[in-house]
């Protein structure tokens, strides 16, 4: 079978797995937000916690108990890689240095999985399994949970009330990802993925020397940092290790799991407005994108633009070839439209255009689909953006989803829409002017050493966690300028969303008629992923030119 059509069978084979799994995942997780009762193990949890499950919270209570369970998070994962020395399960591993602490809890919590360091050499057992993985549940339900407060603004009326923080939290771990997780972390281990506690073996190399095989709890990270769009590796390779990413069944089923949520929870959303047609739209949009961020990833890598390239074949530097050029490009446009990070294949050795298209495909807010919850309520922001425009046109009062777009909601949407940018231009310029973040940079002062920047600080506040490889991000200057973005992109979004969802939740809905614009149709759907690339080109088209088009060009 020729490279082509392999490539095409695995992308329809991921179609149909997702289209299966559609209606049953999107309608089990609506009825998991709307049920009136708790499970035994719930009602224990929210006993510990002091929760009073009936309570419903405002917009802001609901937004500070999301903080402050991040905060004590942060503390407890800062915490736990410093005294790392003293705990068992340390591999003999030291406490991690404080500055590189600080950045991993940051982008652990934020659902970033930014990793500035190599994990089988800094980070032993029991930080990974109890620190790192249990974050990775957490972070992603963090997300789902905002996700479901912003479809209750769009559903309620003439309240303030947008359900329960604690409940949507603890539901979204023991109800969706934990069983998934169990389930197909059994699938993984069954594939051939690392499941066990060892510390390393020492083996023969074909020419008498030896080497230590590190082992540990692979397969159960592996599963919830693809199914929570967390992204974060076991191993330094990522999903380009052998124990973390077998084979090619392997690497299918990774990206059906890092895509799953977020395809799935579109159907959720519009069984909990009461429309599905709404939830079909939305997929529509991002279905639109990532197809067409898949195929421009794959025509440049196949391509292979380039002397070098052209000269040995393929552009298969810095790619598994147990994967090749088509499921690396799959891989790369899934995960960066998902803000997953996982990577099975080196983006830094991409084609020029094709590294431009992973970074691109991040700036868009990574909304197609996006990560876990935050995927639809960045899809959702821009929605009500594009009502809103369409209004302008028309000369008439925008609505959506029966609620009207005024001032104050436009105002909390334009603050969404600018905050990652911000964070992204102003943390590259920084970097860019001064020395000591430049002499990080392999290639400096070419379009490539800008593109390494800029590609991080993208990452980092789109809280993706992929990178190019030539920036050593390990620095008293990266660990806090990334990790203050990750933090800041993560956190300042999800209040905005909040605030916007309480703003919604308070309205009477306005009726129907034959003024209102159809947000369920074709031409909606193509105004949307418009009004998705414009903004985001108008916004980041300034900074390409200087990285990832000059060097292609």
């Amino acid at each position: 079978m020729s490279d082509t059509a392999a490539g095409l069978l695995q992308v329809g084979l991921l179609v149909l797995l997702l289209a299966a799994a559609y209606r049953p995942l999107g309608g089990y997780m609506a009825r998991v937000f709307s049920a009136d009762q708790d499970s035994r193990v719930e009602r224990a949890t929210y006993k510990i916690l002091g929760v009073d499950a009936k309570a419903d919270q405002t917009w802001a209570v609901y937004a500070r108990s999301l903080l402050a369970f991040s905060a004590v998070s942060l503390i407890f994962l800062y915490g736990l890689q410093r005294l790392q020395g003293h705990l068992p399960f340390s591999n003999g591993l030291p406490g991690v240095e404080q500055g590189l602490s600080f950045n991993t809890a940051a982008s652990f919590v934020a659902n970033t999985n930014w990793q500035s360091y190599s994990p089988e050499v800094t980070m032993g057992h029991l930080v990974q399994f109890a620190g790192l993985a249990v974050q990775n549940f957490v972070s992603a339900a963090v997300g789902i949970s905002v996700a479901v407060a912003l479809m209750r603004g769009f559903a309620r009326s003439r309240t303030d009330r947008l359900g329960n923080f604690w409940v949507d939290l603890i539901r979204t771990v023991l109800r969706i990802l934990l069983p998934i997780a169990v389930v197909g972390g059994l699938l993984l281990v069954a594939m051939g993925v690392v499941q066990n506690l060892s510390s390393g073996h020492e083996v023969a190399g074909v020419v008498g020397q030896t080497q230590t095989i590190p082992g540990g709890p692979v397969a159960s990270q592996e599963v919830i940092k693809e199914l929570g769009t967390n992204g974060g590796g076991f191993y330094n390779a990522n999903s380009a290790h052998p124990f973390e990413n077998p084979n090619g069944l392997s690497n299918l089923f990774e990206i059906f799991l890092l895509l799953l949520i977020p395809v799935c929870i579109t159907r959720t959303f519009g069984l909990l407005v009461k429309d599905k047609r709404q939830g079909y739209a939305i997929l529509g949009v991002m279905g639109t994108l990532w197809a067409a961020f898949t195929f421009a990833a794959t025509v440049f890598e196949v391509r292979g633009a380039g002397t070098a390239t052209h000269a040995a074949g393929a552009a298969m530097e810095g790619k598994e070839t147990r994967f090749g050029e088509w499921a690396s490009a799959l891989f790369a446009s899934s995960t960066t439209g998902t803000s997953t990070g996982a990577v099975n294949s080196a983006h830094d050795s991409f084609t020029a255009l094709g590294g431009g298209t992973a970074l691109f495909h991040m700036m868009l807010g990574e909304v197609s689909p996006g990560g876990t919850g935050t995927g639809l309520y960045g899809m959702l922001v821009l929605a009500v953006l594009a009502v809103f425009v369409a209004g302008l046109m028309v000369g008439r009062t925008p609505e959506y989803l029966r609620k009207k777009i005024s001032a104050r909601e436009m105002k909390l949407v334009s603050l969404y829409i600018l905050a990652t940018p911000s964070l992204v231009l102003a943390g590259t310029a920084i970097a860019m002017g001064l020395q000591s973040a430049r002499a990080s940079i392999f290639n400096t002062d070419s379009p490539h050493g800008f593109s390494e920047v800029l590609y991080a600080f993208t990452s980092a506040a789109n809280n993706n966690g992929s990178a190019f490889g030539g920036l050593s991000a390990n620095t008293p200057f990266y660990n806090t300028a990334l990790g203050l973005a990750m933090l800041l992109g993560r956190f300042v979004p999800i209040v905005l969303v909040l605030a916007l969802a309480g703003s919604f939740a308070q309205q009477q809905p306005v009726p129907v008629n034959e003024g209102t614009l159809p947000t369920h149709k074709a031409l909606f759907v193509t105004m949307l992923v418009g009004v998705v690339l414009i903004v985001t080109g108008l916004t980041y088209f300034p900074a390409l030119t200087l990285g990832p088009l000059a060097e292609g060009l």
